[in-house]
C-alpha cells in the first residue's frame, strides 16, 4: 500500500549525473489564520536546489542573458515563501553553495543564514524591494517580506512505488521523481508577511509536504491535493482522509508517456491508489484542464480493477499565480504555470460493480492545491 514513510526517498538526491544538471525540491503548503481578523490565508514554502557542483561563493542565475550566452547553467539554493489570494506572491532568496549546509541522507536538512528545512521544522525570512525586483528579473520574484518558524508533523504518506525505488534512483531513468512524505501534514508556528501576523493551528492546518526531483519538468504539469473533505456519506469533515494526484507526462530515459497521472485516497484508513507504474492493478487514467477568464478547471478520472476516483476542482485566478523556476539547463519552458491553494470541488469514489459502478462515499473539497501547466518543445 502507498501510505509507508520513507525518510530516504525525502533525503537530498543531487549526486552523479543530477549533481551537475538536476534539481531537488522539498514543498510545504498550509492554511493560516490572520491574527487580527481571524481570516485564513493560504502560505508556501519551498526549499529548491539546483547543479550544486556547479556552484560556489554565489548564486548563478541561468536567466541572465550573459549565462545564457555562454550556456551557463544556474547553481544555488532558492528558498521560495510566498501566499495565495487577491495578494499572490512568490518571494525568493538565493544561496551560492558555498553558504548552504546539506544532510543529504536520512533524515535530511538543508540551512543557509537563518533559512532552515527538515522533516520536523522550518524557519526562514525573505525580504525583498521593488527596486531589487526591478534591477534583477532574473530573481523571478516578486517584492514583499515574509518570515516563519514552525514545527512539521507529516502524517500520511503517498509513496508512489516502483518510479521511486532505490534502483530507479541509482540509474536515474526518469526525468522527474515525486515522493509525498505528507501529502496530510500538520503544521504549527507563525507566520509574519508584509508587516501582518499569522498563526498556523494544527488542527486547522491543512497542511501538504512533498518533494520533486530529477532533470527537467513534466508538461503538462498537474498536481491537486487536499485533506480537507467533507463525507456527504458521513456528513462531516472527515479527520483522517487526504487525496492526492500528480504528474502528467514522465518521461523514462527520455521516452515519454503520455497523459499518465499517479493518484491516491487515503479514506479515513482505507487506501485506494491508481498509479500507472503498478500496471497488475489494471490504473486507467483520464483528464484534462481548462480555463476562462475567471478560473482554472481540472477532471480527472482514475481508475484501478475494483475502484473509480472522479475529480473536480477549480480554483479562482485572482487567487492564483503563476509560479517561476528555471530548469537545470537554464531554460525556462513553464511560463503559464498556474499554481494555487483555495481550490474547491468535489471528488467522488466508486466501486465497480457487475452492472457498472456504485457510489462509495462523495467529498466536498476545499484548501486544495492545484496547478497546471503546459509548454509546446
Amino acid at each position: 500500500m502507498f501510505n509507508k514513510s520513507d525518510l530516504k526517498r525525502n533525503g537530498f538526491m543531487l549526486d552523479g549525473p543530477f549533481a551537475k544538471k538536476g534539481y531537488d525540491w522539498w514543498w510545504h503548503s498550509f492554511t493560516a489564520i490572520d491574527a487580527e481578523t481571524g481570516e485564513e490565508k493560504s502560505f508556501f514554502i519551498e526549499f529548491y536546489t539546483c547543479n550544486p557542483a556547479l556552484g560556489g561563493k554565489e548564486p548563478i542565475f541561468g536567466q541572465l542573458p550573459e549565462n545564457q550566452a555562454k550556456g551557463i547553467r544556474p547553481s544555488y539554493l532558492m528558498v521560495k515563501a510566498g501566499c495565495w489570494g487577491e495578494d499572490a506572491c512568490q518571494l525568493h532568496r538565493f544561496f551560492g553553495w558555498k553558504d548552504v549546509t546539506v544532510h543529504a541522507k536520512a533524515p535530511y536538512y538543508i540551512s543557509a543564514d537563518d533559512c532552515y528545512a527538515s522533516d520536523n521544522l522550518l524557519k526562514g525570512h525573505i525580504r525583498l524591494s521593488e527596486e531589487e525586483v526591478k534591477a534583477h528579473p532574473e530573481y523571478m520574484s516578486d517584492a514583499g517580506e515574509i518570515s516563519w518558524e514552525m514545527t512539521v508533523d507529516k502524517q500520511i504518506a503517498f509513496n508512489v512505488g516502483y518510479g521511486a525505488s532505490s534502483f530507479f534512483r541509482l540509474i536515474k531513468a526518469f526525468e522527474m521523481y515525486w515522493h509525498a512524505e505528507g501529502m496530510k501534514t500538520v503544521y504549527a508556528g507563525e507566520i509574519r508577511f508584509n508587516g501582518r501576523k499569522y498563526i498556523v493551528l494544527p488542527e486547522l492546518s491543512y497542511g501538504y509536504a512533498d518533494k520533486n526531483w530529477g532533470r527537467d519538468f513534466t508538461s503538462p504539469w498537474v498536481w491537486l491535493s487536499s485533506n480537507a473533505l467533507f463525507s456527504a456519506r458521513e456528513n462531516r469533515m472527515l479527520a483522517n482522509s487526504v487525496f492526492d494526484i500528480g504528474g502528467g507526462c514522465p518521461k523514462v530515459y527520455f521516452v515519454p508517456l503520455k497523459r499518465k497521472l499517479l493518484g491516491a485516497l487515503y479514506y479515513e484508513g482505507r487506501e485506494f491508489e491508481f498509479n500507472f507504474s503498478k500496471f497488475w492493478t489494471g490504473p486507467k487514467t483520464q483528464f484534462e484542464s481548462h480555463q476562462d477568464e475567471e478560473k482554472v478547471y481540472w477532471h480527472v478520472v482514475q481508475e484501478n480493477r475494483t475502484h473509480i476516483m472522479e475529480t473536480d476542482i477549480e480554483c479562482l485566478k485572482k487567487d492564483m499565480l503563476k509560479i517561476n523556476y528555471e530548469a537545470p539547463d537554464g531554460k525556462k519552458r513553464h511560463n503559464d504555470l498556474y499554481n494555487g491553494g483555495t481550490g474547491t470541488g468535489t471528488v467522488r469514489l466508486y466501486v465497480k460493480t457487475a452492472e457498472g459502478r456504485e457510489l462509495v462515499d462523495g467529498f466536498t473539497v476545499s484548501h486544495c492545491g492545484c496547478e497546471y501547466g503546459e509548454y509546446s518543445d
